[in-house]
Order: structure tokens, then sequence, then C-alpha cells
């Protein structure tokens, strides 16, 4: 006997009670009867999205260091080291992490009426914990969940990039990231049996011989530090000094790792910047850049500094004139500011959406406010002016829980592929799909959202 589509979305709602991921008080959304479905060729696209992913990373970090040493565009250096602590600086280049990268890469991907773009990399991403959560009470034998498992893949990352066979692996969770702390803990309750543990910073010992953690009366010495913390959050971190001594003396290895350049969204307005088109091409190679080419927006710089008398913003134009300056977008119309303005990166506003402007969601004088600060805060904190592509108008059911019945929104997706990265190659764990009411221009998630894992039909 099949369940009705109204006890599924009850069942499902009291698993994740359940299992802390869900409260009527605070963390929650609408909850659907069947996960999203992708195409064969969508499919196809998310697990081919991510070595090209691992390459822009790698790329970007070979820029930056090649631009370090004087041997590249020092410009590029001079962008991405913007408004960051030297200290922090000098820390990620270090010789012994010159070629590490992040363990888990999570674009946006919004789907539009001519494809899909990719409006930003996090190498921070919250999300995997519920993510896997989802795709456990999501699963049916009338489709195939999409990945291959997270808390597997989270394992196998720490291990690609462990000292030692077997690691202990702990994830820390700041206070500023605390509302992901059940999730993280959903997760590390799948790994307790391989010495995978979720830690607040002020839990971490340090001794002579590096990082440990208590289990059950024992110490433990921690070989893989997940950092699952911000940082431009370090000052406010814990015992953050312990952890980077023991990650400069090789006593632990920590993951994502304290580089950042590659934490920066101005990343993607080095890709479309011009004059470096050929480099990226090169390095890229031609499939992966002409992937990228079609799935990255146009993005720049908010650069305050004067341009000469003959200078231009590369492929910026107003009414089909080339922009010489920024005040020249003050009195842009509605329609002409179809742009998004948003913190590049190193600042409590640089993530969750928090200090995303979408220009032609606001009045005129709230863009011109937006775009007079954000130049008086350069360099100390870069932002990014990133074209906006509207999402297409997709149906979505849900439970109504004020009237006990399934509705239909009409609403836009953002889909969110967690690859972890093992070795030189990566892998796909899962596919957060975020629905909000066609009417939000940001779409994250929120009460009015539907949150639920991507899946194919088996036909």
């Amino acid at each position: 006997m099949i369940a009705k589509p109204e006890k599924i979305c009850v069942d499902i709602k009291a698993s994740l009670k359940q299992a802390g991921l869900f409260s009527d008080s605070g963390n929650t959304w609408r909850i659907s009867p069947e996960p999203y479905f992708l195409s064969h060729e969508e499919t196809t696209f998310f697990h081919e999205l991510g070595p090209h992913l691992l390459k822009f990373y790698s790329v970007l970090n070979r820029f930056y260091l090649d631009s370090v040493k004087g041997n590249f565009h020092p410009w590029i250096a001079e962008y991405l080291d913007a408004g960051k602590p030297q200290e922090l600086i000098e820390f990620g280049r270090m010789k012994r992490m010159r070629q590490a990268l992040p363990g888990i890469i999570r674009p946006d991907v919004i789907p539009t009426e001519k494809g899909f773009v990719v409006t930003e990399l996090d190498s921070v991403p919250g999300g995997f914990g519920l993510t896997s959560a989802l795709m456990s009470l999501y699963e049916d034998p009338s489709w195939k969940i999409t990945g291959a498992g997270i808390p597997f893949l989270f394992y196998k990352m720490a291990e690609s990039v462990a000292r030692e066979p077997t690691p202990n692996v702990v994830i820390v969770v700041s206070d500023e990231a605390k509302d992901y702390l059940s999730e993280m803990q959903f997760l590390g309750s799948f790994l307790n049996d391989k010495g995978v543990y979720v830690v607040h910073p002020k839990d971490l010992s340090f001794r002579d011989e590096g990082l440990f953690v208590r289990d059950e009366g024992k110490w433990v010495r921690v070989d893989v530090l997940y950092r699952f913390f911000e940082l431009f959050d370090l000052k406010n971190i814990p015992k953050s000094e312990l952890i980077l001594y023991a990650a400069k003396k090789g006593q632990v290895t920590t993951t994502p790792p304290y580089k950042p350049w590659l934490e920066e969204k101005l990343s993607f307005a080095l890709f479309s910047h011009p004059s470096l088109r050929s480099d990226w091409e090169k390095a890229l190679g031609s499939e992966t850049f002409t992937a990228l080419e079609h799935l990255i927006p146009e993005t720049w710089i908010l650069d305050s500094r004067p341009l000469p008398p003959h200078g231009v913003i590369p492929d910026l134009e107003v009414k089909g004139n080339q922009v010489r300056g920024w005040e020249e977008l003050f009195p842009m119309t509605q329609k002409e500011r179809e742009m998004v303005v948003k913190p590049s990166g190193f600042c409590p506003e640089s993530w969750g959406s928090r200090g995303v402007i979408v220009g032609h969601d606001v009045s005129s004088d709230i863009w011109q406010q937006t775009l007079t600060k954000v130049l008086k805060q350069f360099p100390d904190q870069p932002s990014v002016l990133q074209k906006f592509y509207k999402g297409k108008k997709i149906e979505a059911r849900y439970l109504n829980t004020n009237k006990d019945k399934i509705e239909t929104m009409i609403s836009r997706v953002r889909l969110t592929p967690y690859y972890f990265v093992l070795g030189e190659s990566t892998q796909l764990g899962g596919v957060l799909a975020t629905l909000c009411p066609q009417d939000k221009k940001k779409i994250h998630g929120m009460v009015d959202a539907i949150m639920v894992p991507c899946a194919s039909k088996v036909f």
C-alpha cells in the first residue's frame, strides 16, 4: 500500500525533528513528499562539473602563488590579499601547504531558461550534514538519489589528506557556525566508529605531540581537523593560535586549508577579466575553460581607484556605452540594474546571503548607497558586482501544515552539489535543492522554502 503524500511529509518531519535538524521555532522549512528530479542530462552535468571546479581551484591557487613570486600578473595577489591580516597570508603561503586545496567544493547552481549558471563557490560549505539526512529520508524504489553518499565520502576525503592510515578526524564548529552544529553532529554519528568527532574549539587540547580530544575518558590524538569556521572569525575562535601552531609544525592536517585567496568571490572576476582569458584557457584546458565560460556569470571587482582618461571597465556597458567609472551605474533604471553586489569574502557579511544586494530588488537610493558604501570600503573589504540571472519557474509540492494538505508552489531553485576531493579527483556526494517562492530574488534556506535532495526517476 502506497503511503499518502501528507503522511510521507509528516514522517519526514518527525524524523528530522528526532535528529535535531528541524524545529518549528527555529530551523524550519516546507516539507515535500518527493525529491527534486533531475533529468538524465542534468545528472550527467552534475557528475561532470566536479572535476572542472577542482581544476579551477588548482589554477587559481597556481596563479596566486606565481603572482606572489612575481612570475605572473602581480595585481592578482594584490586583489586576493586585500583586507587580510599579513600573518594569515604568510601562513597560507607556507611550503607545506602550497598545493593544498579545499576538501569539499560546493557551487551554487541556478537553473535558468537558457541553462545552468554557477553564481559562486563555497569551500567552507554548510548543509552537507542536512543533505545526508535528507538523502536517507527520501529513499524510494521509484527513484535513485543523486550522489554516492556523504558520510562515506567525507571520511574518504579526510583519509586522502591524512598522513596516517585510519586517521582520527575532528569537525570543529565555531560559535558563529552554531546553526550548523546539529547537522555536523548528525553526520558525525555515522562516523564515530571510524574516529570522527564533532567538537567546539575549546574542546581541543594541545600537547607537545599535537592536538587531542577526549573520548570516553581517553585522550585521542587528532590527525585531520575539518575547519568549519571562517578565516575572518579567527580572533574569536578559542585556541585558534594553537591550531595554527600544530598545523605549522605538521602535527595535524587542516582542511579546508588556511588559504584566504581560495575563499574569495572575486575569483570569478579574475576569470571574467579579458586580459587573463588566454591564461585561463591554457591552464584549464579547452574543455574545462569552455564549460566554465558558459557557467560563470560576468563579474567585476568594485575597485574604487580612478581609471586613466582612456580607461574603461571591461565588458560593462550602460545603454550601449562602455562604463568609464562606477558612478555611471548610479542612475541606472530598475531594468538596467539586474545585477548583484556582494562582499567578496573575509567578513561576516560574506556568507549566508547576508551582504547580498540585488539591484533591481531595491530602490534607486539604496542602489546608490550600496555602491557608494562598498567603493569606500575598497581595498580593506573588496566587493564584487555580478550579472543577475533569473532562475526558471518550477512547480514543487509541499505539505501546508495549516490546512494539512499538499499544495503546489511556483518556485525558483538553487541546486548545491557537494563534491568531495579525493587526491586529484572528485566524487559527488549529493545535491541539495532549495526551492523558494518565485518572487524571492535571493534563493536560500528560509521558512517559505522547500528543501529536498535531488534524484532521478527510475523508468
